[in-house]
């Protein structure tokens, strides 16, 4: 495998949230008509039956928000009350870096499709010890076999761009509009936020990651896959260097089969509130994140347990492990 660390930001991808040549900042943007299909699908989205129950709360959440001062409006409760398993917390519109940071390290994340944003902290958390992560045969072949190269923090604008586009065969609908872009993006260029890229022998971008770095804790945001297996080559290269430079949470937020397969678990919210004041205290000065081409996931140990076991430290002693 290829594995070209980049300081600069590339813009290999085409994306629609390009620099112009002088170097200007991404122009992160949706056309009227990506703008009405959002709203269209996001009316839907909000009454499929099994989020109807959410749906008396964000009307009052909202008009809550609307009628607060402005100069406390976006401040989200400092013990906030989470509804449903959804874990529906509050609505702010502050995407500012201090407040992204601030939101994170109290177990908060942004997911709105209209409307003012919503912040989200859901009963069941999926989680990973990095160190403990597992490399299937198939991406350690294509690893070994250099069919792709890797960067990270080479095109982070170009990885969202990827990201937000429609799936095939899915629901044209995304959370990553242009606010989340714009906020993210801002929170890339301060260092905390940070992708990986995958890039084909063409140079074209076809996989990669994005999400955000806060002390020792990586919170995945968001993933995409233009050709098979892509994904899983970022993900592998993430989850390698997030164990060797001391990452002791990767939080992926939802679980599902796919994240399970990879060694993922089911962490109960207490347990991962608690687990925050310990790994997701700043410790470093945030930078921008270069590949080591001497971080090989082929060559990781195939000793790293099954993933059931994630480190934990309580407020009352030193790290122990939970089965």
């Amino acid at each position: 495998m290829d594995a070209t660390g980049q300081e600069g930001l590339a813009n290999n991808s085409g994306a629609a949230a390009a620099t112009d040549s002088a170097g200007a900042l991404p122009q992160f943007r949706e056309s009227w008509s990506q703008y009405l299909r959002r709203l269209i699908l996001g009316t839907a989205y909000a009454l499929k039956p099994s989020r109807l129950a959410l749906l008396p709360r964000i009307w009052r959440m909202t008009l809550a928000y609307y009628f607060r001062p402005r100069a406390v409006r976006d401040q989200l409760p400092e013990r906030p009350v989470y509804y449903t398993d959804w874990g529906l917390a509050d609505i702010s519109d502050d995407l500012s870096v201090p407040a992204l940071l601030r939101n994170y390290t109290h177990g908060l994340f942004p997911v709105c499709h209209i409307g003012p944003m919503k912040w989200w902290c859901p009963s069941v958390r999926a989680v990973q010890d990095p160190a403990l992560a597992r490399v299937g045969r198939t991406v350690r072949r294509l690893i070994r076999r250099n069919a792709f190269t890797v960067t990270m923090d080479a095109d982070f604008a170009g990885v969202m761009e990827a990201c937000r586009q429609p799936r095939p065969g899915k629901t044209p609908l995304t959370w990553i509009t242009p606010k989340v872009m714009r906020a993210f993006y801002a929170a890339h260029r301060a260092g905390y936020a940070h992708s990986v890229e995958v890039w084909d022998k063409d140079g074209k971008l076809v996989g990669g990651l994005f999400g955000l770095a806060i002390g020792q804790v990586y919170f995945g945001e968001s993933k995409f896959c233009r050709t098979r297996d892509a994904s899983k080559v970022a993900v592998a290269y993430l989850q390698r260097h997030l164990a060797a430079w001391g990452y002791k949470l990767y939080d992926a937020k939802w679980m599902t089969p796919h994240l399970a397969d990879m060694g993922f678990i089911d962490m109960p919210r207490d347990d991962y509130l608690s687990l925050l004041p310990w790994y997701a205290a700043e410790s470093d000065q945030p930078r921008r994140w270069r590949l080591d081409p001497g971080l090989d996931p082929a060559d990781w140990s195939k000793e790293t347990g099954d993933g059931a076991a994630v480190v934990r430290r309580g407020p009352a002693g030193p790290p122990r492990h939970a089965a």
